[in-house]
């Protein structure tokens, strides 16, 4: 039985719940000089609103899915950063690598480890939901969006 990517969560000033921290490693990707902490507060959502400008986007300062899907960037095996950051932060959240012995270390290096484990949820997303998506490694829209929403 198929099943269903979970749509874009929305994120607003107040929310101190995943994926916060994922939005704010992507923010800072993208520039954004604002503090990891967890808390969607005045600087994160003053970061939101100035993002959703230079997108061209409806400026509420609610990261939703045209927020999101404008803020997450394309990272692959040998990238460094704030974005592999949130990468590797998801997968220790929820321990997407089945032990936390395993999930990647959260250092900002897309390395083989990392590798690995967005292979195998690549797989299970081509399996189970998207067929047309390819086991490459490379962390894409798709492959966000199964990490910090699941599949349902």
């Amino acid at each position: 039985m198929a099943l269903a990517l979970e749509p874009w969560p929305l994120l607003r000033i107040g929310d101190n719940v995943h994926p916060v921290p994922s939005l704010q490693y992507h923010l800072r990707a993208r520039g954004h000089r604002v503090a990891v902490d967890g808390v969607f507060g005045a600087a994160t959502d003053a970061a939101v609103r100035a993002f959703q400008i230079e997108s061209g986007l409806v400026v509420d300062g609610v990261a939703g899915p045209r927020t999101w899907a404008a803020l997450v960037v394309t990272i692959r095996p040998g990238d460094q950063g704030d974005a592999v950051r949130s990468l590797q932060e998801e997968f220790n959240y929820t321990e997407l690598s089945g032990s936390p012995v395993d999930a990647p270390v959260v250092d900002g290096v897309f390395g083989p480890r990392t590798e690995t484990h967005v292979r195998k949820w690549q797989q299970l997303l081509h399996d189970r939901a998207e067929p047309d998506v390819v086991v490459d490694g490379v962390v894409g829209l798709k492959t966000w969006q199964m990490v910090i929403c699941r599949l349902g």
